[in-house]
């Protein structure tokens, strides 16, 4: 395939590259990306789904927190309540207390009190099991009516979760790595995650496309990093418009 080319080019008309039909080169993009991060970092550890609420509430939790911190909460939430149910009724007080060790935890103890007591407003009972009926757009759609839940805990509800749905988590490492290969343009994680979406070979089972967030999440942290990536050791360097540029160290885009 040919080497390090923007797949969205700045000059298109708004949509234009998005929705046209993809071409074998662009068909290959992700694939060929996954194949490479395969070889370096080796076949990732299968996750072993929680069910649905579980997640709701570590991926309510996990933004710009680390992922050690976001599953010592999680644990701490467990052990200090013991039910979903006793959390859902405890003081704000409480709750910020309990996850006090992620970050903007005061507005996340709103957000997570409100989200468990209107999940059990809507449904009579504080679970999310029953959204297994439904079509993924749909269980998305449910999801992101409750306060700081966005596109990327819908996806890795649905995706992370029991329910095991194909979508694809856009974490900010997901983001920044996305923009320096050329795949997407700077934009948010919705709009992201529906452009590399577009991308995703049908034949991509909900594990994989677990499996490439767990590689590019990985590849983020460890060598496309923020500020001073490691250009010179990244296996996906002969297909990245950024790292070709770079002589050196450069910080780079959020």
């Amino acid at each position: 395939m040919q080497a390090a080319r923007e797949l969205f080019p700045a000059n298109d008309g708004e949509g234009a590259s998005f929705r046209r039909p993809l071409t074998p080169e662009e068909a290959d993009r992700l694939p060929h990306i996954h194949r490479l991060l395969l070889g370096y970092f080796g076949e990732q550890k299968p996750r072993e789904p929680w069910d649905p609420l579980s997640q709701f509430i570590y991926s309510l939790l996990s933004s710009r927190t680390k992922t050690e911190t976001t599953y010592a909460v999680v644990r701490h939430l467990r052990e200090r309540f013991g039910t979903w149910e006793n959390l859902r009724d405890a003081s704000l007080a409480e709750i910020e207390d309990a996850i006090r060790d992620v970050s903007f935890p005061e507005q996340k103890a709103v957000q997570l009190k409100a989200s468990l007591e209107g999940i059990t407003q809507r449904y009579g009972s504080l679970t999310l099991d029953f959204l297994a009926r439904y079509r993924t757009d749909k269980i998305r759609a449910w999801l992101e009516q409750f306060p700081g839940v966005g596109s990327k805990t819908s996806a890795a509800v649905v995706n992370f979760s029991t329910l095991r749905r194909r979508a694809m988590c856009v974490d900010s490492h997901h983001l920044r790595v996305t923009q320096r290969l050329g795949l997407t343009p700077r934009a948010d994680a919705a709009t992201t995650e529906e452009r590399l979406m577009r991308l995703v070979p049908e034949t991509w089972s909900a594990e994989m496309l677990d499996e490439h967030h767990q590689l590019i999440k990985k590849l983020g942290q460890t060598i496309c990093t923020f500020s001073e990536p490691k250009c010179g050791e990244c296996p996906l360097l002969k297909i990245c418009p950024y790292g070709l540029k770079q002589p050196s160290r450069k910080v780079g885009v959020e």
